[in-house]
């Protein structure tokens, strides 16, 4: 949407302001579109949040990290969607609890936190739009947990795979056997254990960065 001017982005982005031409003209002033590459952080934990990111392009994991720096995948953020975590900070005036890392190169509309409350007070159709949205990601979770807890090893990976898969649009991933183990809260020698095992019964192929579903 860089072509776009940021008036028509938000138009597009959230028609629900178009109701009001004069508030959307006034917004447009006070938002950012900006990218950003693979690895950029743009949510770290123990901040209070100052601008809600709305993606317009791309894909932003956002995980849970433990003091000896484990992290633990809990849900990604796609084209159209916000972090609702980033949301719940916001609201509760505390700082954020999650780390939010882009995963593809990404284009975000950056909407200051006075602006998204006043949307908030003003919009109903907003607020549906998080409640959509957290009902959404509230499933997403509930979907890791089942695989975290539930799942035998060789499943919970499969599992994940198949779903890194649905949301990336591809079948060949770029991940590397730290990245699945991290994501899964488990170890590198496990989940390449495993994922040999996986390869050998051409459920996986497995190359260089890179993990392949058949």
């Amino acid at each position: 949407m860089q072509d776009l001017s940021l008036e028509e982005c938000l138009r597009q982005t959230l028609p629900f302001l178009s109701s009001q031409p004069e508030y959307l003209k006034e917004l447009a002033k006070r938002v950012q579109l900006a990218t950003f590459e693979v690895g950029d952080v743009i949510l770290q934990e123990g901040q209070y949040i100052k601008v809600i990111p709305v993606l317009i392009s791309g894909l932003v994991k956002v995980f849970k990290e433990d003091e000896s720096g484990n992290e633990v995948l809990l849900y990604y953020i796609k084209p159209g969607e916000s972090c609702i975590m980033s949301m719940f900070a916001l609201i509760q005036d505390s700082k954020v609890s999650v780390k939010g890392i882009v995963e593809e190169t990404t284009e975000l509309l950056l909407i200051p936190s006075k602006e998204v409350l006043k949307i908030t007070n003003n919009y109903p159709a907003w607020n549906r739009l998080m409640y959509d949205l957290f009902k959404t990601k509230y499933d997403e979770l509930l979907e890791i947990i089942a695989v975290l807890t539930f799942s035998n090893k060789e499943k919970r990976v499969l599992d994940y795979l198949e779903n890194e898969a649905r949301i990336k649009g591809s079948k060949s991933l770029k991940l590397t056997h730290k990245q699945i183990a991290s994501d899964l809260g488990s170890s590198r020698e496990v989940i390449s254990r495993i994922l040999k095992k996986l390869e050998k019964q051409k459920m996986l192929s497995l190359r260089l960065g890179e993990v392949v579903l058949l």
